[in-house]
């Protein structure tokens, strides 16, 4: 596995965490970045946007693109992934928390 598709695995993860921990399991594209920035996964909007993309044709997130600000939500099985519940190949199997 390359070091691109171990981030995006990362990348992934970190987007469900955030959406999980937030009320309503909503958040916005904006706020994601600057979360994922500060756990050490650089990220730009761009690259938000792609994961945010492909975890909503993966049914983990639901979310209307209004171009300039994307507003997401996850859906019961994204939070089951971000909780460890459930996993998903191309998506980074999150430690046990407080570890």
């Amino acid at each position: 596995m390359s070091y691109a598709e171990t981030v995006r695995k990362h990348r992934r993860l970190g987007i469900l965490r955030h959406l999980e921990a937030c009320s309503g399991y909503t958040s916005n594209a904006s706020i994601l970045t600057d979360v994922l920035d500060g756990v050490g996964i650089a990220s730009t909007r761009d690259q938000i946007v792609t994961e945010l993309t492909w975890l909503r044709e993966n049914g983990f997130v639901t979310y209307d693109d209004n171009v300039a600000f994307v507003v997401v939500r996850a859906t019961q099985t994204g939070v089951e992934i971000a909780l460890g519940r459930s996993t998903h190949p191309d998506i980074q199997r999150p430690s046990p928390r407080g570890v």
